[in-house]
């Protein structure tokens, strides 16, 4: 039985955005086909990057975009890579997961809100009991924090039927203020666009 999560703030690095209640509902059929032990700090392998439709397209123009923030060309190759793999992993626009963590964390590995937070998509640590079995995960490691991350974010698009300004809200949770959503919408738009999203190409 899953109860609401009381009072959970989540903060955002640009201190725009503004939480206040976030609650927790069971996860959706969709979110549950994650194994917790598959959950490791593992960069996505080239060979399994390299299979994805028009990924090295994709890794190229964001790398450009991405250099002000990283500035180690492998670093951005290997975090690039991973938000590539576990965003469509999720079925989610890779673009969307960049425009959350620039939001979030202004893409520190290491931030920490003052709620406690943590990572790229400052991630609850409550969420690792819900997710992952109460595994010792580390929420600082790049693939497990970006694995909760879209698999929370699955969730609530889940629960919202594909709109992204309440899925939003819930992520951050600020349901019903504009605040948050509208920031991350607008860097996916102006920001981190890309002419045709991975998602849609892997359909095509």
């Amino acid at each position: 039985m899953y109860r609401l999560i009381g009072m959970i703030i989540l903060s955002v690095s640009s201190g725009l955005a503004q939480a206040n209640n976030q609650q927790y509902e069971l996860l959706t059929h969709s979110t549950q086909t994650i194994i917790p032990y598959e959950i490791s700090d593992l960069a996505v392998s080239h060979a399994t990057y390299a299979s994805l439709a028009g990924s090295n397209t994709w890794l190229s123009t964001m790398s450009k975009r991405l250099e002000r923030f990283m500035a180690d060309p492998t670093e951005r190759e290997e975090f690039l890579r991973t938000v590539y793999y576990e965003a469509t992993r999720a079925g989610l626009d890779p673009q969307l997961v960049l425009s959350i963590i620039q939001i979030e964390s202004g893409f520190k590995k290491y931030a920490v809100s003052h709620v406690g937070a943590r990572g790229y998509m400052q991630i609850m640590p409550f969420w690792v009991g819900v997710i992952g079995g109460n595994q010792n995960h580390n929420l600082f490691h790049l693939r497990v924090n970006l694995r909760y991350g879209c698999l929370i974010l699955r969730h609530y698009l889940d629960i919202e039927k594909g709109n992204y300004f309440r899925a939003l809200g819930r992520y951050n949770g600020s349901l019903g203020e504009a605040t948050y959503p509208q920031l991350v919408l607008n860097k996916w738009l102006d920001s981190w666009h890309y002419s045709l999203s991975p998602v849609q190409i892997a359909q095509n």
